[in-house]
């Protein structure tokens, strides 16, 4: 009976952990874009989200590495970041009026 106590006990400890926020998660996504111009772009739009510590775009396959701070920043809003200066995401696409607005060399093609 004791047993049958504990065991109904604990189990409501291992239903309702919650992993805590990291304040140090990495994450790796598709950021579409060609050149040295749209890396630098990228790279800004993705640090000015409040919590991205670290953002790193890499040209040849359109991979963006990012450290941010769970707690201050929420990944959605990485997406949305650098897609409202005109380079589209895995989850979020860039408006056509910002895409048609980047330099010719910047523009890559798109996905409909």
């Amino acid at each position: 009976m004791k047993k049958l106590f504990l065991i109904l006990m604990l189990l409501p400890l291992g239903i309702n952990a919650q992993e805590k926020p990291k304040k140090n998660a990495k994450t790796k996504f598709i950021v579409v874009g060609n050149c040295d111009a749209c890396q630098k772009r990228i790279e800004k739009a993705a640090l000015s989200v409040k919590g991205v510590k670290m953002a790193k775009w890499d040209i040849p396959s359109n991979v963006i590495s990012i450290i941010y701070d769970q707690r201050k920043a929420h990944i959605d809003s990485i997406h949305k970041s650098i897609s409202a200066i005109g380079h589209d995401t895995e989850k979020s696409i860039s408006p056509l009026a910002v895409y048609n607005a980047l330099p010719l060399c910047c523009q890559y093609i798109r996905k409909e």
